[in-house]
């Protein structure tokens, strides 16, 4: 890296001396290259905790208001999707629950590839949408809520102690979008802890073993995170600077009507820009995120 900075110093010296503008452009691309490794070994530092490099099970859920919060969560749904097509990660449904009319009640999926967790850890919470509705016949303003929760893949080496008299396991037939995805059998596994409330479901696999056992990895998953996220609440209790990142707290608004605007409530970070970040394109808040939650 220094032998790099002093190529760009050389560079930049050289282009005021001739007044070369060839040579101005090199030392601008030496420059931006530069800035580019410093940013790429930040993110690195910042990206230090145990789980970040973990793949990341990601979970959406409506909030109440019918058809109306369906059709954001399956629109926060498409957002990630083409935020994992965008950055090349793999991404694995695992359940997906139509809506009555449009939309969904809920998703879970795994996405797939180096730092997939670190990256989106930030999503999780409640997003907040303010639209003229598409439902709506008299085009009234609404606003509809929908839970994101983001956990990290682990691995068989983590003990998380469920008890199976804690556990209600229900069965049901696999649904998703029709066609191929129709199962005939009642294959689909959903699974309630009863003592957290928390609920994991899988429809992906074949056979009702299968789908059992994605569906307690995504348990176990999510019990892990609540107690990382019991943890450090009680220390940040102690610091007396505890930051409102848990499950049910408001992080981001999306605003299109009457003006056009997404903002990240922790970080302050906006955009008015919001068409490329429904199209997946969330980098500047997850840098924002990952940079204040660091400092």
């Amino acid at each position: 890296m220094s032998h790099e900075l002093e190529d760009a110093e050389v560079l930049t010296e050289l282009s005021f001396e001739g007044e070369d503008e060839e040579t101005a452009r090199e030392a601008h691309a030496k420059i931006s290259e530069i800035d580019k490794k410093v940013e790429s070994l930040e993110f690195k530092r910042i990206l230090g905790e145990p789980d970040d490099e973990n793949n990341a099970i990601v979970s959406i859920n409506a909030g109440a208001g019918g058809t109306e919060a369906q059709d954001w969560a399956e629109m926060l749904l498409r957002m990630y999707l083409r935020y994992g097509e965008r950055n090349g990660y793999h991404i694995e449904m695992l359940d997906y629950q139509a809506g009555d009319e449009a939309g969904i009640k809920s998703s879970t999926f795994f996405v797939k590839g180096p730092y997939a967790y670190g990256y989106l850890k930030g999503e999780s919470g409640v997003h907040r949408l303010v639209r003229i509705s598409p439902f709506d016949a008299n085009k009234r303003r609404h606003t509809s809520f929908a839970s994101v929760f983001v956990s990290p893949e682990i691995d068989d080496t983590i003990q998380v102690e469920i008890d199976e008299k804690d556990l209600r396991v229900d069965t049901f037939r696999a649904g998703g979008k029709g066609g191929q995805h129709v199962n005939k059998t009642d294959s689909a596994v959903r699974i309630t802890h009863i003592p957290t409330g928390i609920v994991a479901s899988c429809q992906n696999e074949r056979s009702q073993h299968q789908n059992r056992a994605l569906a307690m990895k995504i348990l176990r998953a999510r019990l892990y995170e609540l107690e990382k996220e019991k943890q450090k609440e009680k220390f940040e209790e102690l610091q007396a600077t505890k930051k409102e990142i848990g499950w049910g707290s408001q992080i981001r608004s999306y605003v299109l009507h009457p003006y056009r605007m997404i903002k990240d409530h922790r970080t302050e970070y906006e955009t008015g820009n919001v068409d490329p970040v429904l199209d997946g394109d969330l980098s500047e808040f997850i840098k924002s995120y990952l940079l204040y939650s660091a400092g």
